[in-house]
This record gives C-alpha cells, sequence and structure tokens, in this order.
C-alpha cells in the first residue's frame, strides 16, 4: 500500500508552531511515501517564508511535490511579480512550476493554476489540459492517477463558485477521459471530497484545508488530507468494497487538528474505488472517530 499526505495553503508566515509540530508528529507516525503541497506554501511570498516552508517539508520524511498557489508570488513587489514572479517558489522548490511524480504505485501530475496577472484567481490553458492528459494516458491500472492543482477544479456550495478554476468544465472532461482518478487542490480553506459524473468516467475533486496557518475558516479547524492506496485499502468488512471485486482501493482521510489533543487526529473519511477497466467505479463514504489512533467506523 502507498501513503500520501496532501497539504495545502500552509501559508508560512502566519503558521501556528504547535500545529506545524503536531503534523510533524502525524507524519512521523504515518510514514507517507509522498507529500503534496498544493500550493500557497507562503503568505508573501518571501524568502524567509520559503525557507521555512522548506525546513518544515524536510522534517516530514518523505519526497515532496509541490506547486504554487497565488500567495506564492510577490504581492507588493509589482517588479518582482512582472519580471520573477515564482522566484521566490523556485529557489526553494525547483524551477519546475508543473512537477511529476512516478512510481508503480503512483502516477501525479502538477499543474500551475496561477497567473501574475491575477491577484488571486486561477486559471488552466488548453495547452496544459492537453499537456496533462497525454501524461495521465501513459499511466497504468496499477496507479493512483492524481492531478494536483491550486485552485478548486469543482466547488459543493454556489457561494464559492467565484473561486473556482477557470477552465475547469473542459479540464475535468478531458482528464476524466484521460483516466484520472482524483485532482486535488486548496485555495479556500475548505475540506471537501467531491464525484463527478456526467464525464467519461467519474472523477473525484479532494480538497485540503489549511495545514498550519491561523486563516481557517469558522468551523473548519486546520485540516490536511492523507490518502491510501491498494489492495482493499483499509476497505474493513464492507461489502460495498469487498464484495466479488477485489481490487484496488484508495481511502481518502481528512484529519483535523485537535487544540485539545494538540494532535492531528482523523475526523473522516471516504473510500473509492477508481474505476478501470475490470468494472463501475464505486464510493462509501463513512464518519470515524479516533480512539488511541484505532478507528471506529459508525
Amino acid at each position: 500500500m502507498s501513503v500520501v499526505l496532501h497539504l495545502s495553503d500552509t501559508h508560512f508566515g502566519t503558521e501556528q508552531p504547535a500545529v506545524v509540530e503536531a503534523l510533524v508528529a502525524m507524519a512521523a507516525r504515518q510514514r507517507p511515501d509522498l507529500v503534496i503541497l498544493s500550493g500557497d506554501i507562503t503568505q508573501r511570498a518571501r524568502p524567509a517564508q520559503f525557507r521555512a516552508a522548506k525546513a518544515f517539508v524536510d522534517r516530514l520524511g518523505a519526497p515532496v511535490l509541490a506547486i504554487p498557489g497565488n500567495h506564492d508570488i510577490a504581492l507588493f513587489d509589482l517588479w518582482a511579480r512582472i519580471v520573477r514572479p515564482y522566484a521566490g517558489f523556485c529557489a526553494v522548490f525547483g524551477a519546475d512550476l508543473a512537477p511529476v511524480h512516478v512510481s508503480p504505485d503512483l502516477f501525479v501530475v502538477g499543474v500551475n493554476t496561477t497567473r501574475a496577472r491575477r491577484h488571486k484567481h486561477g486559471e488552466v490553458s488548453p495547452s496544459q489540459m492537453e499537456r496533462v492528459a497525454r501524461l495521465l494516458a501513459t499511466a497504468s491500472d496499477r496507479q493512483l492517477r492524481m492531478v494536483v492543482a491550486h485552485h478548486p477544479a469543482a466547488v459543493p456550495r454556489a457561494d464559492e463558485r467565484a473561486n473556482q478554476l477557470r477552465g475547469h468544465a473542459a479540464a475535468t472532461r478531458l482528464w476524466a477521459a484521460a483516466g484520472a482518478d482524483l485532482v486535488l487542490g486548496g485555495h479556500i480553506h475548505l475540506p471537501f471530497v467531491l464525484p463527478l459524473d456526467g464525464l467519461a468516467r467519474r472523477l473525484w475533486v479532494v480538497q485540503a484545508g489549511t495545514a498550519v496557518s491561523t486563516r481557517t475558516r469558522p468551523g473548519v479547524p486546520n485540516s490536511v488530507n492523507l490518502l491510501r492506496w491498494g489492495e482493499a485499502a483499509d476497505a474493513g468488512d464492507d461489502p460495498a468494497l469487498t464484495g466479488p471485486r477485489p481490487g484496488l482501493r484508495c481511502r481518502i482521510e481528512r484529519w483535523d487538528f485537535g487544540s485539545s489533543e494538540q494532535a492531528f487526529r482523523p475526523a473522516s473519511g471516504t473510500s473509492i474505488r477508481p474505476e478501470r477497466a475490470t468494472g463501475p467505479s464505486s464510493e462509501n463514504t463513512h464518519s470515524f472517530i479516533a480512539k488511541n489512533d484505532h478507528f471506529t467506523l459508525g
């Protein structure tokens, strides 16, 4: 089984030391094979903020795939924003703004949805859509196929539509047809898992909250996602997931920071079976409670 830790919107410059330490401790326990950082790594794209972010991810004990968010472009330094908008990001995370990670179990494609001319909204161009689709077409059935963008490809509420990725409809149509399973993102500090139907195959949008910053939304604590991919990935005794067609599953877990425990604990989970040639996809969602690091399904 492969484990992926999905973080977003760390906003270094507004980080909370206790939450940072709790997340490092969680990573040490869970031992992810890959860390995905889906943008807004810093608050104001300052060199010290990028250095703090790099020092943090270096403690997580896994390879990191990082893409920029709109906060990772200088806001007040207009010369830098126009001439070298990604200089701070590239100095720390490398020059590739759309990295790719490939392993026997995982196929992850990053896409840069930020634009220096835009204050916060994101977009994906036809050439970017096509590049992602070409790459996805080379993935195997064994691999969990993920696209990582900062801006959300779908939103669950009408009042969030202004924050949705420009070009999302064409992108999700093309990526689903090319074989994508999940589109990961952040930006709005609202964690959710949302299935998209009406495409060539079902696609899930997986959003993470703000991982360690003070910029939480009312009623939504700091949170991250943990993805477990493999044979029956923690499907338990659920017949919808362990029935007559055993196979690969993805368990998407949301972990929230609890101020009383000063630790991240599992808050909810969604188990999915991405569509492959062997049969249709399925989905089953549970809420669960953590007791001494064991899950009790409810």
